[in-house]
């Protein structure tokens, strides 16, 4: 793996955290820090692409009215339920 070094300021308590999981893991806390650092970017990622998508989406003009969805919530546990509104 090709990598590089990158100094990260965190609080003493969060240090000490790290220090004690690294110890309990047989880790070191280098590989810990990458690691959440990693899982943190593969969930912002996702997330931001996912904004991003409906943002586009709705720019094409595909969104739903607010009015028709808050109909369709409205309608939820009645006789009347009216199926979920499409763009």
């Amino acid at each position: 793996m090709n990598t590089s070094t990158l100094s990260v300021r965190v609080g003493h308590s969060i240090k000490k955290r790290l220090e004690k999981l690294a110890k309990s893991t047989g880790r070191s806390r280098a590989f810990l820090a990458a690691q959440a650092i990693d899982e943190y970017l593969e969930v912002n990622e996702w997330q931001v692409a996912g904004i991003n998508k409906a943002i586009r989406s709705l720019n094409a003009g595909k969104g739903v009215p607010h009015e028709k969805v808050m109909q369709w919530v409205k309608s939820w546990g009645t006789k009347k339920e009216r199926p979920m509104p499409r763009a």
